[in-house]
């Protein structure tokens, strides 16, 4: 029998579009019309049957998210331009290497750093030449290549789910839901801090169970590991200075995603120049890192066609209130657990970040206020279930490249994990819990 094949993002978002259309065709259509109170009443209208409509939906989807999608190409650019020096692979290898006689200690600093990279730059794919870098060196450390994959691809999950500075997750889905560039990042850093601890104890404890006698001397990696330049050290002093700069200006100066952009299209160029790039090369790396980046951009594009034909159709606001009534009287606590449910569900169909937010959020943030929802536990239910199951979605490409380079089969990793995914998930329920009865709008 032949295997099935998981369709292409593409082809999901257009059966859905296609599919959204047709439910033009049967919805009843209705609107919510805000008092001068500020309360929204809902009422019927008709419906606007969507035709071929489903054509000119991408592109009326592509103007409304303009910024984002812009937003989006230029920072995947500007860190294409930062690999491109080589300074943050040289980096990791030298830090590998510096503490690299002490093996718990790596084994902890590695764990904090990959989580702490998926929490500000939502580190993904970049994950996968380091899993080729760390599982050999864990090998012959005496551990396994499971040891591989726990602190560099799992750490980065956990980061990634409890980011509060990633720009692919936050950003987008914080600006989706018209809300405050990074707000409510107290309680954010609070969550990846706890995570992260959880994570060291289990790879403190997996490292006093699993490890074997070393096969290969450490000093192989020392002279493997690259040597870190002058001009690799001043660009990640650059690096540095930038995540500064990005928590000063959000939290201080009200930055968004005009200002943002600018500061990251600025640290790339700065980091070639650093580099010794000449301009065209700058040039050529930005343009490539937009290329490497341009599906997720596109898939926002697309997706938001999908809300479009909705709004177009007089139907969307019939969804919600047919979503309120299922939950009416429901506690906020209820509500927030179904959200949450949903968004990890949806990640098995659909691994792309950034087409879950364009999908999810503008049906997700009015759908909040009208159970007494924050917005911001909205946002931080679609962080937690689309970053848990990441590290079991078939359909994720980042996973299967990244256990290829492990040399794990996918079926024994998930045997493996599925107990770590369960109890992530759990933990992820009980830390949104406070959210559903307290504001995280200030914090």
């Amino acid at each position: 029998m032949r295997k099935l094949k998981v369709p292409n993002t593409y082809v999901i978002i257009a059966v859905i579009i296609a599919l959204c259309a047709v439910l033009t065709w049967f919805v009843p259509g209705g609107q919510y019309v805000k008092a001068e109170d500020g309360t929204l009443s809902y009422e019927a209208v008709d419906a606007v049957p969507q035709t071929w409509q489903v054509l000119s939906a991408v592109y009326h989807g592509f103007v409304k998210q303009a910024g984002i999608i812009v937003f989006i190409l230029v920072v995947g650019g500007a860190f294409w331009l930062l690999n491109a020096t080589g300074a943050v692979e040289a980096g990791i290898q030298r830090f590998i290497v510096q503490i690299g006689k002490r093996d718990i200690l790596v084994l902890v600093a590695l764990t904090v750093l990959f989580s702490l990279a998926g929490a500000v730059f939502g580190m993904s794919e970049e994950t996968i030449p380091f899993v080729g870098i760390v599982v050999p060196l864990v090998v012959s450390m005496g551990y396994d290549a499971f040891m591989g994959m726990l602190v560099v691809y799992v750490a980065s999950n956990v980061g990634f789910s409890s980011a509060f500075l990633n720009p692919f997750t936050v950003g987008i889905a914080q600006g989706m839901a018209d809300l405050p560039l990074f707000s409510g990042m107290s309680y954010r850093i609070f969550c990846w801090a706890f995570l992260t601890l959880l994570m060291v104890v289990f790879v403190c404890l997996y490292a006093k169970r699993t490890r074997k006698e070393p096969t290969v001397i450490l000093s192989a990696s020392e002279e493997s590991a690259r040597p870190l330049t002058k001009r690799q050290a001043w660009i990640l002093v650059v690096l540095l200075l930038t995540v500064v700069a990005l928590i000063v200006g959000v939290t201080c100066w009200e930055w968004y995603m005009p200002e943002i952009t600018g500061l990251f299209l600025g640290m790339g160029i700065v980091c070639g120049i650093i580099a010794g790039f000449s301009a065209n090369k700058i040039a050529d790396e930005l343009i490539a890192g937009a290329r490497d980046i341009l599906s997720a951009a596109l898939v926002v594009g697309f997706a938001s066609g999908i809300i479009v034909i909705l709004q177009d159709g007089k139907v969307v606001d019939s969804i919600l209130h047919g979503m309120q009534e299922g939950l009416d009287g429901s506690s906020p606590v209820a509500s927030l657990s179904a959200m949450y449910g949903i968004q990890a569900l949806i990640n098995f169909i659909i691994p792309s970040a950034t087409a879950k937010a364009a999908i999810t959020i503008p049906i997700m943030a009015p759908f909040a206020d009208m159970v007494g929802v924050s917005r911001q536990a909205m946002v931080l239910a679609f962080q937690f279930g689309d970053g848990f199951t990441n590290m079991v979605t078939p359909t994720s490409g980042v996973l299967v490249a990244a256990l290829a380079m492990a040399r794990i089969p996918y079926a024994k990793w998930v045997k493996w994990v599925w107990k770590g995914v369960l109890v992530l998930l759990v933990l992820g329920l009980l830390l949104l819990l406070p959210t559903a009865l307290l504001s995280m709008a200030e914090f």
